[in-house]
């Protein structure tokens, strides 16, 4: 295919010669050499990001780049971000959304391009990876320094002296941490990704602490701690792999969590309004409260009995209200509970202050809890609703990307509060005084960058100048690909219909199977893979039948095998060749409608004299389905459907917008056309 390359105001860049950009002759000269010594082919698409990444790092000017599957994107910017680093005085934080991409970067792409480019750098380059301090084992916890405010570490069933004095076998949480202590003793990094197999999140806790909870340079382990260690090694590295959640903490907290640096990479960009709503979304409720209780009381001299109050009052308040949005804010009751919450907070961080009882680590921790409640209860009260979104929630959990997960009325309220709009702190945390370079496969909507820059603060009055360039994708879609759209079935209801089963079924057979089925709840995916396992031999394999890895390795292996699931798999699942032949959408992945943020977020677009629903909900929709549709084609040879059983994406009048953000498959609602191709790609 011939290269085509488009800027943010869709003016086409085809004729423009990457290698007259500024800063552009060193970087591809870079670039051409490491391809040569991979082994890889010379891809248009690629050199021109390069050279637009590098032209941004010479001008200061931002940058957005949407580069399809198949780019090379990784590539594309580290060469730029080395040659960079070379002469800068400060390093090159690259920021990912997952652990698992900065796990590829740091542990395959970057050593494999400073091997390509021994030798045309003078020095190697050094690159550090950063994460969190709970990603990190905690020496001074291992060796007992903190208090076990879960439980005995080894009171699981199973565990612990038999009758007649024999030891019984340890339970599964025992054997994790014991496994866990013996990996501290060996490992280099304490880096919980480094734990094979991996472990539970309780067996975790048990190792490791979060960043208020550290003890910081009081602790009597601090020249040997992990998390120390790998801060030092990114103050002096090259570039710095770190994550959106870091990201955010530097750019709102005002906390020095990364080493000072003035360019920023940020990779899978289309995830970084949520994950920075994420890292700053704060919760209480009366289990947190009374938490801090348990532990002021355990581990200091103060009295607990304010906080116990202080739960008691924030359950009458909050409990009889159902879950969802307080527009309105808090009634006078729950101001009242809020403050006292906060009153007793701070009386018990007063009291606890110099307290001798019990180990420093202990106190310390049961102060952390103290001032987090005490941080969270002044955030809340000060709320503005023009500006925060507060709103009650049940069990289970919320994430910006997921919605509920697990919620249940009639269970205690946990109250939460999140930003409207992370546009003003980013453009003042993360642009002002950087250059900052955004990435993703799929950043433009609706063939556009505006509501990408506009949900990033680079848009409207006093915004910072940016440039966007689309730089397509090596693939030839319309002969790789078909996008089929079930434009037959109802509209879609809650579940899956019986409708949509026979359509997947049909499918699912004329495929042979190799199909990743992407589903907007759990229970759906459950229900459809339950209901086909009954209707054929094919196998079928869910999410939550075992670890995630394992089930996308079943599914690699055999081309007969389908993969049913939900969010992780629409984003996090690479499967090339003929094994995944046949991707199938169940719905429009809309934001679900008990989303508060989502919802304020459409009442402020429409009180803003804007669509709420195309600005929110289908923009949403449309980058999780362009996601989607982009786990089919992953390399030159392979070939397949993307199915959507919505009808809507062919009826309704925002189809044609949603269908804009897709990957360029030949389109057709013809369902014996989409079988016919089934079958014969079963058979080649």
């Amino acid at each position: 295919m011939s290269a085509s390359f488009v800027d943010e105001a869709g003016h086409d860049l085809s004729d423009v010669r990457p290698e007259t950009l500024p800063g552009a002759v060193d970087t591809l000269e870079l670039l051409d050499s490491a391809v040569t010594a991979l082994g890889g082919q010379r891809r248009e698409g690629q050199r021109f990001m390069a050279a637009k990444v590098a032209e941004a790092l010479e001008t200061g000017r931002h940058l957005l780049v949407q580069a399809g599957t198949g780019t090379g994107k990784s590539l594309a910017y580290l060469v730029p971000a080395l040659r960079h680093a070379r002469t800068a005085d400060k390093p090159v934080v690259v920021a990912t959304a997952t652990l698992a991409l900065q796990s590829q970067i740091t542990g395959r792409d970057v050593p494999r391009l400073l091997d390509a480019l021994e030798d045309e750098l003078d020095d190697r380059p050094v690159v550090a990876l950063l994460k969190g301090r709970s990603n990190y084992a905690c020496l001074h916890k291992v060796e007992g320094g903190y208090p076990d405010d879960d439980g005995a570490l080894f009171d699981v069933p199973g565990s612990g002296p038999a009758a007649g004095g024999a030891d019984r076998p340890l339970g599964g949480l025992a054997q994790q941490v014991l496994r866990l202590r013996e990996w501290v003793e060996t490992t280099e990094t304490g880096d919980r990704d480094d734990v094979q197999p991996g472990v539970t999140d309780a067996a975790w806790r048990q190792v490791s602490v979060t960043a208020k909870e550290c003890l910081g340079r009081k602790c009597p382990l601090v020249e040997e701690c992990f998390a120390e260690r790998a801060r030092a090694e990114a103050g002096e590295a090259d570039v710095v792999i770190t994550n959106h959640a870091l990201l955010a903490i530097n750019a709102f907290e005002g906390l020095a969590v990364l080493p000072e640096h003035d360019v920023v990479i940020v990779d899978e960009a289309h995830e970084l309004r949520d994950r920075v709503t994420g890292a700053v979304t704060a919760s209480l409720s009366a289990a947190a409260v009374r938490a801090a209780a348990t532990a002021v009381r355990k581990h200091t001299a103060a009295s607990s009995d304010a906080l116990e109050k202080a739960a008691q009052a924030f359950d009458l308040a909050f409990d009889p209200d159902p879950s969802g949005l307080l527009p309105r804010g808090f009634t006078e009751e729950q101001v009242y509970a809020v403050g006292g919450v906060q009153d007793a907070a701070r009386t018990g961080l007063s009291d606890t202050k110099g307290d001798s009882k019990g180990e420093d680590a202990a106190r310390h921790a049961a102060r952390s809890r103290l001032s987090e409640l005490l941080d969270t209860a002044e955030r809340m009260l000060s709320a503005d609703t023009a500006h925060d979104v507060l709103w009650i929630s049940r069990v289970g959990r919320w994430s910006p990307t997921e919605g509920y997960v697990g919620m249940s009325e009639g269970e205690p309220a946990t109250l939460n509060i999140a930003p409207l709009s992370v546009a003003g702190p980013l453009r003042e945390g993360l642009f002002d005084g950087r250059t900052v370079v955004l990435t993703s496969a799929t950043l433009a909507v609706g063939s556009s960058f505006s509501s990408t820059a506009g949900a990033l603060g680079l848009q409207g009055p006093g915004s910072p100048a940016w440039r966007g360039v689309d730089v397509g994708s090596p693939f030839d879609y319309r002969r790789q690909g078909i996008l089929y759209v079930a434009k037959h079935l109802a509209k879609p209801g809650r579940g899956v219909s019986e409708e949509q089963l026979e359509e997947l079924l049909g499918l699912l057979e004329a495929s042979g199977g190799g199909a990743l089925g992407l589903f907007s709840s759990r229970r759906a995916a459950e229900d459809a893979a339950e209901a086909l396992r009954d209707r054929t031999e094919l196998p079928i394999l869910c999410q939550g039948d075992a670890s995630l890895p394992s089930l996308v390795k079943e599914f690699t292996d055999d081309p007969s095998a389908s993969l049913f699931g939900t969010m992780s798999l629409w984003q996090g699942v690479d499967v090339p060749g003929q094994s995944c032949r046949l991707v199938v959408i169940d719905r429009i992945p809309f934001p679900r409608p008990d989303d508060p943020l989502g919802t304020a977020r459409t009442r402020a677009a429409e009180r803003a004299g804007g669509n709420g629903f195309m600005s929110v909900s289908a923009t949403h929709a449309a980058v999780r389905l362009a996601q989607g549709a982009g786990r089919l084609i992953r390399a030159s040879g392979d070939k397949g459907v993307v199915a959507v059983l919505d009808s809507r994406l062919a009826t309704a009048r925002y189809g044609s917008f949603l269908a804009r953000s897709l990957p360029p498959l030949w389109p057709t609602t013809d369902r014996s056309t989409v079988l016919g191709a089934l079958e014969r790609l079963a058979r080649s």
